[in-house]
């Protein structure tokens, strides 16, 4: 049967569907929208469909909203000399299904926040403290970076690898926010220096084009299950 265009029944279909799965839908943008007024995760559940089950309304309190965990200045003495503090569902299940989260970042002079990235989120920052170099790297291999300074803002797009430099005199302390109650972390040092178990030598011989004693040598800098390949 054709229709009045002169497409096919199926022709048309066919067409209909692949204009439907090229159009940029809302929900592939963050997490899901909420279908309640809110769903405070019960973290302590082992199921999880791409969030966690609500708590009963009955055990719901006012605490349950509010979070101080980014209150506290964090311990910069690291391998990095920075440290980020989250506040992503896991520490304040209040933003289950939200499709929100945020850090804090603190560096000591010369701390790095080091390449990265965000595999379920975009991220926005603004500097509180200090002069922090700002870098991100397209998929296209360009580079694009800037020192700012405190009342600064920046913006990384989804999964771009990036980083913060303190490359002031002191300290520094800058707040991200993220369009996922749970943004992930590929932190790329640790993702492919101490993972476990340990990715061959063969594999990163060949990929950084290097002898097998420069792997080795970077490998022994990294803790076998570094704090900064498990962040959230």
């Amino acid at each position: 049967m054709l229709t009045s265009s002169g497409l096919s029944f199926h022709q048309l279909f066919g067409l209909t569907l692949s204009v439907l799965l090229l159009l940029p839908l809302p929900s592939h943008s963050a997490d899901p929208d909420p279908l309640q007024d809110f769903c405070v995760a019960d973290v302590s559940s082992s199921l999880s469909v791409n969030g966690f089950p609500c708590k009963p309304a009955s055990q719901i309190t006012s605490d349950d909203f509010f979070f101080d965990g980014l209150s506290k200045e964090g311990n910069t003495t690291n391998l990095y000399n920075a440290t980020v503090t989250t506040g992503n569902v896991l520490a304040f299940p209040g933003l289950n299904t939200l499709g929100i989260s945020m850090n804090r970042v603190d560096f000591a002079p010369g701390g790095i926040n080091p390449p990265h990235s965000h595999p379920r989120a975009s991220e926005s920052g603004v500097v509180i403290e200090g002069k922090l170099l700002v870098g991100l790297v397209t998929t296209n291999n360009v580079y694009y970076s800037k020192v700012l300074s405190a009342g600064q803002m920046f913006v990384i797009p989804r999964g771009l690898v990036h980083f913060q430099l303190n490359v002031g005199k002191g300290k520094a302390l800058a707040f991200t926010a993220f369009n996922s109650h749970l943004p992930g972390a590929v932190v790329l040092g640790s993702n492919l220096f101490a993972s476990t178990p340990s990715i061959p030598d063969a594999v990163l011989t060949k990929a950084f084009q290097v002898d097998d004693d420069v792997i080795n040598s970077i490998r022994s800098k990294f803790p076998a299950r570094s704090s900064w390949s498990n962040r959230v």
